[in-house]
């Protein structure tokens, strides 16, 4: 199975490991540690070297209480950051639900829109949607993520019910829509958004269930870098310590691990060296 991307067609038969880069001074992990154009800059060639197989670029926390981000301070965090990035022989993606963000990153040569929304966004009284933006550029991969309600409210809130049902059937109807705009099926990836809008145990059933989301019959990104569920896997969790975001790197491989064995395609996670030397050890037994 192939990703079709803007310059890249990604071949998922291992899979692939998408490093993050938060410009951004508030992301939950690491805001602030990349903030500035030359430090994100630094921190994908960084990456690289430990690994990653492409880069995901944002400009806009989306942690639960996250406080939106203007139009204007996107594109002056992620613009300079994807000008650059582009020139260094990777796919690049940029997470990012503005449909205007789109725009002007396709423009410059990225490859791969990640939208946590799944296009679904759109400011009001403005005519642009994500969903048109992809279909017009005719070549571009994108990333449909699955969240319940909104950055601000998701965590307050969470679903209830059968997680993986929903889940399905939300990123089913949301591809099929974006087929019905001429996208062809090969530029599609699905996300079911560990985090966003679920429980702890949502989130581990979508990860115990993961082959119920692959019979849709697309590729799947796992992205439990680094996240809040596994921050109760310390060794005393009984006793009340839990796990920072910078602590959470070995759950974090191997939830990503468990992920790429039950049959994950990309990996999108902080810890890129780490999680490469695991997949090394998968590969093996396979």
């Amino acid at each position: 199975m192939k990703w079709q991307t803007s310059r890249y067609d990604i071949d998922l038969t291992q899979p692939k490991v998408m490093g993050i880069v938060n410009v951004t001074p508030d992301s939950f992990s690491d805001g602030g540690a990349h903030g500035s154009a030359t430090q994100a800059l630094a921190h994908c060639e960084q990456l690289l070297k430990d690994g990653a197989d492409m880069l995901d670029i944002g400009g806009e926390s989306s942690r639960p209480g996250a406080v939106p981000v203007s139009l204007a301070d996107e594109l002056a965090r992620v613009l300079p950051v994807v000008r650059a990035a582009v020139t260094l022989g990777v796919p690049i993606s940029v997470d990012t639900y503005k449909p205007q963000v789109m725009q002007a990153v396709l423009d410059l040569g990225a490859d791969i829109i990640n939208d946590i929304w799944a296009l679904r966004w759109q400011h009001p009284g403005e005519p642009q949607t994500g969903a048109k933006v992809v279909a017009a550029h005719g070549r571009c991969g994108v990333c449909l993520m699955h969240m319940h309600r909104d950055p601000q409210t998701m965590q307050v809130q969470p679903m209830q019910g059968d997680v993986v049902s929903q889940v399905q059937c939300f990123l089913e109807r949301s591809a099929l829509d974006l087929q019905g705009l001429g996208v062809e099926k090969a530029r599609i990836l699905l996300d079911p958004g560990i985090g966003f809008g679920k429980t702890v145990a949502q989130n581990f059933a979508l990860l115990a269930r993961q082959a119920e989301l692959l019979q849709l019959g697309y590729p799947l990104l796992a992205g439990w870098s680094r996240k809040s569920s596994l921050a109760g896997m310390a060794v005393h969790a009984d006793q009340g310590e839990v796990l920072s975001a910078q602590q959470r790197a070995v759950p974090s491989v191997a939830a990503a691990l468990l992920a790429a064995e039950r049959g994950a395609a990309v990996l999108r996670v902080h810890d890129v060296k780490e999680t490469v030397q695991a997949l090394r050890v998968l590969a093996a037994i396979r």
